[in-house]
């Protein structure tokens, strides 16, 4: 199974939202606070395209932050994201 990054900074609500959403579907995952960390921000802002947090990422595959989480659960795209092999 691949591994679930979470990226996020301090007091976003969305943040919190992702990783309770993952947690009440039984993924687990790694977060990553980018808060103080600039070349991280930049860095991640370069693979998902996106300057907003969290950033959430199936192995190298970027999904986005909560509502296209959501989606990609709802659909069951998640799930086939993480049995795929990089």
């Amino acid at each position: 199974m691949r591994e679930i990054k979470v990226y996020t900074s301090l007091r976003c609500s969305y943040c919190a939202a992702a990783k309770q959403l993952l947690s009440s579907h039984g993924y687990q995952y790694v977060e990553i606070n980018m808060q103080d960390d600039e070349a991280l921000m930049i860095e991640i802002m370069q693979k998902s395209g996106q300057r907003t947090v969290p950033q959430i990422f199936v192995g190298e595959h970027s999904i986005g932050g909560y509502q296209e989480l959501l989606a990609a659960l709802t659909n069951n795209e998640f799930a086939q994201l993480l049995n795929v092999d990089d």
